[in-house]
């Protein structure tokens, strides 16, 4: 297993405003990596860090290269689809494919008719004229007929139907994702993609909570269900993310702590993520 990324020490100033806060990251290939947060908590600045389109303090490497240094070099091995569509307007459906086909040296023919096949694309359209998910879509198409190692998808299913959402997971995991490649999505739509996910990282505020592996994260805690006469009892073995339903408390705990007549359930990503952050900051 190959180390991709190497973050060290990483801050992100908008003026005063501090977005990215100490980031610390190692990743490596062959995994499928959930980036985690809130509407704000340095997701997106994160990913945008990481392909070299803002200034940053700290360290970024990419295979040991500081990717400050390999400029468009890095965008042959990296991919990026980001929340907002930024394919120009004016253009055709064929038009763009024309440009992207030109321009690109890892081009994949082959690739791209085959999804082309499958796509119902109309290459005749302007892209004005093409709703988001077939935006979404095109932009999909384009990148996965790209011979790329590494995926960056921020908020990538945003706005788009369940249909759409499905077929576009579906795309990724079938036409892209293998033991070489990697892929980072980030979402604060957690169930969404949770059941796909191999790694998950957590921020908030712009702080690392936690990188993690999936199943020993949910192999670590419980989601513990009591009767509200054993509402105290929860609180005494602090758990985390305590909530209220039908006459009944859940709350998450480490896995080794029971409690007498309670029932025992595995957590979800959701369910954790709000006992790391706190729950709601609003």
């Amino acid at each position: 297993m190959e180390t991709i990324y190497e973050i060290s020490g990483l801050n992100k100033y908008y003026g005063k405003f501090q977005a990215l806060d100490n980031v610390n990251l190692q990743i490596n290939s062959g995994k499928i990596i959930g980036l985690l947060g809130r509407n704000g908590a340095g997701k997106s600045t994160l990913l945008r860090s990481m392909l070299g389109l803002l200034r940053y303090e700290g360290g970024i490497s990419y295979r040991g290269d500081d990717i400050k240094t390999m400029k468009h070099h890095l965008f042959e091995d990296v991919a990026f689809i980001p929340d907002v569509n930024i394919i120009d307007d004016r253009l055709t459906v064929q038009q763009v494919i024309e440009y992207v086909r030109g321009v690109n040296k890892h081009w994949n023919e082959e690739k791209f008719m085959s999804l082309m096949e499958k796509s119902n694309l109309p290459l005749e359209k302007k892209i004005s004229k093409l709703s988001k998910g077939m935006k979404t879509k095109l932009y999909l198409l384009i990148t996965l007929s790209l011979e790329t190692q590494m995926l960056l998808l921020d908020e990538p299913t945003l706005g788009l139907d369940i249909a759409f959402r499905k077929e576009f997971l579906n795309t990724i995991l079938g036409e892209y994702f293998d033991e070489e490649k990697s892929i980072i999505i980030s979402t604060h739509q957690v169930e969404e993609v949770e059941q796909i996910l191999q790694e998950v990282i957590f921020i908030d505020e712009g702080k690392i909570i936690l990188h993690e592996d999936v199943e020993d994260l949910k192999n670590r805690y419980n989601l513990v269900t009591v009767t509200a006469d054993q509402q105290s009892v929860l609180l005494e073995k602090g758990a985390r993310q305590i909530t209220h339903t039908l006459g009944q408390y859940h709350g998450i705990l480490p896995s080794e702590i029971k409690i007498e007549g309670a029932s025992y359930h595995r957590p979800g990503l959701a369910d954790l993520f709000l006992a790391f952050t706190g729950g709601s900051h609003e």
